[in-house]
């Protein structure tokens, strides 16, 4: 007679100790996202603002890999890989309003290029200061967190597809990005209590806070909340780019290791949704919080695939080199901010749309002019159509001087 009980406390402890379906493993990556988003939420503990979910939602399977809970390899990293990567990129610059981030910020545009500028110069010079401690594929790890600190989190995956980086040069990055942050926001924020001597160092316009707050209301969209026909729709917009951009990828040279058939597909989606951002399809509402849920599945993803045991010995001589080349991107944004007279409120915010992403960009300009938050998520919008570009450009100087 067979033992259920027996039976099922066996079958539990195989689920538990090693998942290996493709139910199953989605099942994880999306539950371990979908939970640290309802304990920021559910907490509101200040945590969050430091160590965002982004952290834990890439730890998290790092760790239950390294428990041998996940597979490090599976085939539905290679699915999330092929679709998720081109359908989050076109979901997510779909809602770049590049005439309307200039008609806001004006010349904060420009200081953000400035500091994009700092970026690709930072990191070469950052990796060079380091290179003898570290890997002899480093450079990858350094153009990985390059996407990151110019866009966000889906150029930083963008980029990693891009040139191929392996887990452990993804595990760098995200290491970097969330420890440099930690002391860089507080720099941030803090900057606006020198206010006065900024504006008397830049010289800037006493009115140029007030007529951008004027211009970023004037700039507001109030969309709805999305209908099952919008999903449907975002879905068919971000297929088909996806589609094209593989298609053509395909049929262009490549040029080992400067550009290969991935690193041409992930350059003509960006082209795609950039391009689709200027019709009406940018009007769909939900396409940005779609994109940001597979933003963080695909973080998820790899983590999953990540060895930090590998990059252990790495870490520090990372972040060295990581904190050389933040500094130069400061000096590039004061730069900027000196040459076309613009208040510390929009330098802080420009660096933070550059380094942080929307999110970041936000929480710096709730502390230094609430009204400007509308700003803010429109320079960050900036970062995500370039970073692709900027970010692999980067990498490849990094690997000109590894």
């Amino acid at each position: 007679m067979t033992n259920w009980p027996e039976t099922l406390g066996g079958c539990l402890m195989e689920i538990s100790l090693s998942i290996t379906s493709t139910e199953g493993v989605l099942a994880m990556l999306v539950g371990v996202c979908a939970f640290f988003f309802w304990l920021e939420k559910a907490t509101q503990s200040r945590l969050f603002q430091y160590l965002p979910p982004l952290i834990f939602i890439y730890l998290t399977p790092v760790l239950l890999a390294t428990q041998g809970i996940l597979p490090t390899k599976s085939p539905v990293y290679e699915i999330i890989g092929l679709l998720v990567l081109p359908m989050m990129l076109v979901l997510l610059l779909l809602k770049v309003n590049v005439r309307g981030a200039i008609r806001v910020l004006g010349r904060g545009v420009g200081v953000m290029l400035f500091g994009t500028l700092g970026v690709m110069v930072g990191a070469p010079i950052g990796f060079l200061a380091v290179k003898p401690w570290l890997g002899p594929d480093a450079w990858k790890a350094f153009g990985t967190l390059a996407g990151s600190w110019i866009g966000g989190t889906g150029n930083m995956a963008a980029v990693s597809q891009m040139i191929d980086a392996s887990g452990t040069d993804v595990g760098l990055a995200v290491i970097g990005d969330s420890v440099i942050y930690l002391f860089w926001l507080p720099i941030l924020l803090g900057s606006k209590l020198f206010a006065e001597r900024f504006a008397a160092f830049t010289g800037v316009d006493e009115d140029r806070v007030a007529k951008m707050t004027a211009a970023a209301r004037a700039e507001t969209n109030y969309t709805t909340a999305p209908t099952t026909p919008d999903i449907l729709g975002l879905l068919t917009v971000a297929l088909f780019a996806s589609w094209i951009a593989e298609l053509v990828a395909q049929r262009l040279p490549t040029i080992d290791p400067y550009l290969s058939a991935s690193a041409w597909k992930i350059l003509l989606i960006t082209a795609l949704g950039i391009g689709l951002s200027f019709t009406r399809l940018s009007k769909i509402p939900g396409s940005h919080e779609l994109a940001m849920a597979l933003v963080y599945l695909f973080v998820a993803r790899m983590g999953a695939q990540t060895n930090l045991a590998n990059a252990a010995g790495q870490t520090l001589p990372f972040l060295v080199g990581a904190t050389i080349w933040i500094f130069i991107h400061g000096a590039f944004c004061l730069l900027g901010a000196k040459l076309l007279r613009v208040d510390v409120h929009t330098a802080a915010i420009a660096s933070a749309a550059n380094i942080g992403g929307a999110a970041s960009a936000s929480i710096v300009a709730t502390h230094h002019q609430e009204s400007l938050v509308p700003a803010s998520i429109l320079m960050a919008l900036i970062g995500y159509a370039i970073g692709n570009f900027a970010g692999y450009a980067t990498a490849l100087l990094c690997l000109l001087v590894s």
